[in-house]
């Protein structure tokens, strides 16, 4: 029942519910994931906004490898949301079911290598330290990039700021006090309580990943990504054995590829023409008092 519903969350048909629920999960990821990294490299890889800040800071005070090693990781980060998007548009053009799956395991087997290499810091920490830093800034990258895409910007889990932002604004609405409640639909000041049970499970999962996250690296160290990376690959793994079979001919025919969607012929232009006329003869107000209609002809027949 829990491997269905896992496997439920990556389906192509998506819903709200559906984009809550992966969107609830991931943040649960992102927190786990951002305060182990912290432990581990001390850095917090989801936040660019320190990280270009800093950045800014190190360049200033004539610290230029550390300005170029932050600059390398917004730029990972930035990568991990275009392999996202490439990867989307390319399972979309061929109308795979795991369109959003394939990214996720992707990040699944990330976070192994991420286990490895932090397994390995103590042996060249130079090397070592950079290239996981970099590697987790490129995982959120990629990961903050399925739920934008999924629920069309409406959800983040990497980062809370804009959470946190639009929750207070939630609550202020919620707290204001409409002074006359025949106020017109205009001024009338009303919460949105979808939004404000969404932005807390947000921030209340992110919270909750952090502390189980900062517990486990403290306690089992790197080997704690290994059940995180698990659980992607359970969420994952349903809809990219769907796209196998397809591909192996064992669940039917695969699909051809698209582009975009298919458009309708237009009627050639006496057709269409004569239907405007049609029109006007059934409305003679229209017809006689109205501005007349404009048919615009495109050339195509």
């Amino acid at each position: 029942m829990a491997i269905q519903f896992l496997g439920s969350l990556t389906r192509k048909r998506r819903t709200r519910q559906k984009n809550m629920q992966l969107g609830g999960l991931l943040a649960w990821v992102a927190g786990a994931v951002n305060a182990g990294g912290f432990l581990a490299v001390g850095r917090y890889t989801s936040h660019m906004t320190g990280l270009v800040s800093a950045a800014a800071d190190d360049l200033v005070l004539g610290n230029l490898y550390l300005a170029l090693a932050g600059l390398a990781f917004v730029l990972a980060f930035v990568a991990g949301a275009m392999t996202t998007s490439l990867q989307i548009n390319w399972a979309r053009r061929r109308r795979m079911q795991g369109e959003f799956a394939w990214s996720l395991m992707l990040e699944a087997l990330l976070l192994l290598v991420f286990g490895l290499l932090g397994a390995n810091l103590n042996v060249l920490i130079e090397v070592f330290a950079p290239t996981t830093v970099l590697l987790l800034c490129y995982i959120m990258g990629l990961q903050n990039a399925i739920v934008t895409k999924i629920s069309a910007a409406e959800i983040r889990t990497t980062h809370m700021t804009g959470v946190i932002t639009d929750l207070g604004i939630e609550l202020g609405r919620l707290l204001y006090w409409n002074h006359n409640r025949a106020a017109t639909a205009e001024h009338y000041v009303r919460a949105d309580h979808a939004k404000l049970r969404t932005h807390a499970t947000l921030l209340g999962l992110f919270f909750s990943g952090a502390l189980l996250g900062a517990v486990a690296f403290k306690t089992l160290g790197f080997m704690a990504t290994v059940p995180i990376a698990l659980l992607l690959m359970a969420v994952a793994l349903p809809s990219i054995y769907r796209d196998v079979q397809v591909y192996l001919g064992l669940a039917g025919a695969a699909l051809p590829l698209v582009d975009v969607a298919p458009e309708l012929p237009l009627p050639r232009p006496d057709v269409r023409l004569a239907r405007v006329r049609q029109h006007h003869a059934g409305h003679p107000a229209d017809a006689a008092g109205a501005r007349p209609h404009r048919v615009r002809f495109s050339g195509r027949s």
